[in-house]
């Protein structure tokens, strides 16, 4: 998803920078591998129907076709940059890079859908070593303007990958099959690998010292894990019997002893539980949660429901979300611009309540729906009110951490974006077994859940976030999160 570029942008700009010999070719390494992420997410969206026609797939197999790869990546992100600072961020880089190529390559193969998913789940592993220590390389080999400028060209060239991913993915589906959109990975991933290690410059010597919490890792992965195949079933086919119910359990038990063990190992955790002791921290990162959930959901069901009840080919319903980047790369700069003028808190309500009002126009979508006037200004609604809130999320999450936590937050928020879209395909995964009249009510009714996301997204801005706060904590102390 296009705004995922500009959540993630908070991570490059908080790391230490310094001068590198190939700035060019870093550059181009940190893009195409953050451009693999970017390109798989939008596309995989556009072939789950063809994929589930090829392997026969039910509502609850492909729900996992994507939350299997959103599942590691949210659960390992903040572990992923960790083993980066701990044993080198080029050798993680190109590590997930190859890691990621090779559960690509397997989903190219898969005969069966229980290959596809466990080759996703290599795909999101890979994903969590390779996004956050591309983006960690990035803010740490350039200085001063010249790391703007690079954040700004990887910001773009995210935009671009998201806008031609799924129309080139479409276009495959169409022309060659569902199992090209997984090839045209392995080409990008040789050219990132091989541009990472012959341009980066080598890693010190494995650092000694702290111990990495590979605990705190396994529970969270196990509590993501128990709540989302919980979910999963108990809305799907199996509905709210035993096994959902003790899954759920089980996954919120996990998640109370990660919490117990963060505030055991203090400043040691995979994530410092003082980040959850800030008030702004935790508004923002609600409506993140929000947002990106509502956004994760709408982005699986349009296609789909274009694709199965609309009569859209996939070419034509990859190409329906073409705005949504132009508008973000256009709108994005001057957003993050006024933000620093007026602050974030205006325009990030703005951009929730666009964003409600993008998906209830959503339910102008039907049988043989008009892209112009039935999907494009729902596109175009929601691409304007994810303008409105990425950058100046970005901005504001960099603004309410303290210096020493500045890099956890920004990976934190990237996480939960990704826990967002975890929980709300887990629940919505029901709608992909209707078909005709009831998918396209399943669809409205999933829209208007959807706005409410938004709306709630809006409300914890309102009641929980405050700039003033932001800038006199910061003339204080230097940034100090202290709740008020």
């Amino acid at each position: 998803m296009t705004a995922k570029t500009l959540c993630d942008r908070g991570q490059a700009l908080a790391s230490q920078g310094q001068s590198t010999r190939r700035p060019n070719l870093v550059l181009a390494a940190t893009v195409l591998a953050s451009g693999l992420d970017f390109i798989d997410g939008s596309v995989v969206n556009v072939g789950v129907p063809a994929i589930g026609r090829s392997l026969h797939g039910g509502a609850a197999d492909l729900q996992w076709v994507v939350n299997a790869y959103l599942l590691p990546l949210s659960a390992l992100l903040l572990l992923g940059g960790a083993l980066g600072d701990r044993y080198g961020r080029r050798r993680m880089l190109a590590a997930g890079i190859v890691l990621f190529a090779a559960g690509s390559a397997a989903c190219a193969a898969a005969p069966t859908l229980a290959w596809l998913i466990a080759a996703r789940v290599a795909q999101g592993l890979g994903a969590a070593l390779m996004l956050p220590n591309s983006l960690a390389v990035l803010g740490a080999s350039f200085e001063g303007p010249a790391r703007s400028r690079a954040v700004g060209i990887w910001a773009a060239a995210g935009a671009i990958a998201a806008a031609v991913g799924p129309v080139l993915g479409g276009w495959l589906i169409d022309t060659v099959g569902w199992r090209a959109i997984f090839l045209i990975n392995l080409p990008l991933a040789a050219a990132a690998a091989g541009l990472a290690l012959y341009a980066i410059d080598r890693d010190p010597p494995p650092t000694e010292g702290a111990r990495l919490d590979f605990v705190g890792a396994a529970l969270i992965t196990g509590a993501l894990t128990g709540l989302t195949w919980g979910l999963t079933e108990g809305a799907g086919a199996m509905g709210w019997r035993a096994g959902p119910v003790a899954a759920i359990a089980l996954g919120a038990g996990l998640a109370a002893a990660f919490v117990w063990t963060e505030k055991r190992l203090g400043e040691r955790a995979l994530t410092p539980l003082a980040l959850f002791g800030s008030r702004p921290l935790v508004a923002l990162n609600l409506l993140t949660l929000l947002l990106y959930g509502a956004m994760a959901g709408f982005l699986l069901l349009l296609p789909f429901v274009l694709i199965t009840a609309a009569g859209y080919s996939a070419t034509e319903a990859g190409a329906v979300m073409l705005p949504f980047p132009v508008i973000m790369m256009i709108g994005s700069p001057l957003l993050g611009e006024l933000a620093g003028r007026i602050g974030a808190r205006p325009l990030l309500i703005a951009g929730a309540m666009l964003i409600g009002a993008g998906l209830l126009l959503a339910m102008r979508v039907g049988p043989h729906a008009n892209y112009w006037t039935a999907v494009l200004p729902s596109v175009a609604v929601l691409a304007l009110g994810m303008t409105y809130s990425a950058a100046p999320l970005t901005s504001a999450i960099l603004s309410a951490a303290d210096a020493k936590h500045t890099g956890a937050a920004s990976g934190l928020n990237s996480a939960v974006a990704q826990l967002g879209g975890v929980i709300v395909v887990a629940l919505v995964g029901a709608v992909l077994a209707l078909r005709g009249a009831a998918l396209i009510g399943a669809f409205h009714v999933a829209a208007i859940a959807g706005s409410a996301l938004a709306l709630a997204a809006a409300a914890t801005i309102v009641f929980l976030f405050r700039d003033a706060h932001i800038q006199g904590a910061a003339a204080a102390n230097g940034g100090s999160d202290a709740p008020p």
